[in-house]
């Protein structure tokens, strides 16, 4: 078998709490992710899903365990080139630049291409992602979905094998939804990308995910690892099955 495309073991996340004991967020987290599939982490308001993300990202520092990104241990953005892309919550597009600029951004950081060729490149991401033509536009001037394609098309600027997703249907009319799951689902079978996402829209979950991690608020662990639809009508716990199929918490 393929060495995974992320491997997560005995994660702790949390930060300096009073006196110097820590705060505990997620504790002794260990998963997977496999080259090529769509996985997603879920869980509860509070639990720990986009801190997560941030942790494998990079951006924060665990207070124990390990984490290796395509067999490279934990990413450290200030050395060099990211082997992923991320789309941050709401898209995070640069408001003062264009969608084009926006896209272009890590290219001229990461590369030494010329500006013909950048352009090319920023031109053919948003064929890809259904956005001809708005490379001029600014991000004020799209609508919801639309910002969120973008942020897809700069998150694979640099031709990434793993990109990283943050509710990425989150806030989006039904039918915006339903297209950007389309379009998430076409990157993964025709590029072969590994997707990680963070979402808790259950028709975006059993559509799209092929497995999944559930984070728990109170017991500050993962309570289930799985197929969605599995879990949804055949976890032997009630938090999970509750969850899945969007009823009270069980008492």
């Amino acid at each position: 078998m393929s060495e995974p495309m992320i491997k997560v073991e005995g994660l702790t996340m949390g930060w300096p709490g009073p006196a110097g004991a820590p705060v505990i967020l997620q504790q002794d987290a260990t998963f997977d992710v496999a080259r090529g599939e769509v996985f997603a982490i879920l869980g509860g308001s509070g639990c720990g899903k986009s801190t997560l993300l941030r942790y494998l990202v990079g951006l924060e520092s665990p207070l124990g365990g390990e984490i290796a990104i395509a067999g490279l241990g934990r990413p450290n953005l200030e050395v060099g080139r990211p082997p992923f892309g991320v789309m941050f919550q709401s898209g995070a597009l640069f408001g003062s630049l264009t969608v084009g600029e926006n896209i272009g951004l890590s290219l001229e950081q990461w590369t030494d291409l010329p500006y013909e060729a950048i352009a090319a490149i920023v031109l053919a991401k948003l064929k890809l992602v259904g956005l001809e033509g708005a490379e001029n536009r600014y991000p004020a001037e799209l609508s919801g979905g639309m910002k969120k394609r973008a942020a897809i098309a700069r998150a694979m600027a640099l031709e990434p094998e793993l990109i990283f997703l943050d509710e990425p249907s989150a806030g989006l009319d039904p039918v915006s939804a339903v297209e950007l799951d389309q379009l998430i689902l076409t990157l993964n079978k025709v590029l072969g990308l590994t997707v990680v996402l963070v979402t808790h829209e259950l028709p975006s979950i059993f559509k799209i995910a092929q497995r999944c991690i559930m984070l728990d608020k109170e017991t500050k662990s993962i309570i289930a690892t799985g197929d969605p639809c599995e879990l949804r009508d055949h976890s032997d716990d009630p938090r999970v099955r509750d969850f899945f199929n969007r009823r009270p918490r069980s008492v």
